[in-house]
């Protein structure tokens, strides 16, 4: 096990123009869609989480209508510093990274990322322990997202026995969140798509862990405006278990 000390820096990759969740996009990008109910975008969302588990200093990667998310942050009271950079030119998701990382206040320290476009809570504390304990270089969240479509379960001679509604996926995907090591920066490529090239490396070396999402994990990817909706119903859901002494469900 490598002693690592627990990241207390992140990046939020807030580029994105979210073209499927038109027209909330026509003025604003994909992170500062605000989730229904709440009066807060996504990425206030995400800044709290990262705050409560203990980071104190994100770099926000913007790029598209960068001038509005900027302007969200400079007047919101919020719980970390924030530092913005915005990519003169498309670098992909790789190169994107690692300028965003160039503006880390410690580089000589792990760090967390995440997308900008997905709204979770689960102990990031416990993440970074299993990638200190693996010796990883990187660590990816996985999730286990719900099938948006109705199951239907047969028997062997192609009877139906029952309708699943939206089942959780029998596959893990990546969820969009992780932990990477101090070198992991310099491994990233200048530009292009780090899941093409860094992460398949890592994967060939085994130092690239998977870390699945804890049982009652919320995680969901905000996509399309049917996201928007099912997020602000499970939001309610979930402030009524909580009032009831009950506990949320996975998403």
């Amino acid at each position: 096990m490598t002693d690592a000390p627990q990241p207390t820096q992140a990046v939020v990759l807030a580029g994105g123009q979210g073209s499927r969740l038109r027209p909330y996009t026509d003025d604003r990008p994909k992170p500062m869609v605000e989730i229904p109910g709440t009066g807060v975008p996504i990425i206030g969302h995400q800044l709290a989480w990262l705050a409560d588990e203990g980071v104190t200093d994100v770099v926000v990667s913007c790029g598209h209508l960068a001038d509005v998310l900027q302007d969200w942050l400079d007047r919101t009271e919020l719980p970390l510093r924030v530092t913005t950079v915005v990519e003169s030119e498309p670098l992909g998701r790789g190169g994107g990274l690692k300028y965003a990382a160039a503006a880390l206040p410690r580089p000589d320290e792990p760090w967390f990322a995440t997308n900008g476009d997905i709204w979770t809570r689960f102990p990031l504390r416990d993440m970074a322990a299993f990638h200190a304990e693996r010796d990883a270089v990187a660590t990816l969240a996985l999730a286990r997202p719900r099938i948006p479509w109705g199951a239907v379960e047969t028997n062997e001679f192609g009877q139906v026995l029952d309708f699943i509604e939206a089942p959780v996926s029998p596959y893990l995907i990546n969820a969009g969140v992780y932990v990477f090591s101090p070198e992991f920066t310099g491994l990233l490529p200048d530009r292009g798509d780090h899941e093409r090239t860094t992460f398949p490396r890592l994967a060939r070396e085994r130092r690239l862990a998977g870390y699945p999402l804890p049982q009652g994990a919320y995680w969901r990817a905000i996509d399309t405006a049917k996201d928007l909706t099912e997020a602000a119903k499970e939001l309610a859901a979930t402030t009524s278990r909580h009032r009831d002494g009950g506990e949320p469900r996975e998403g």
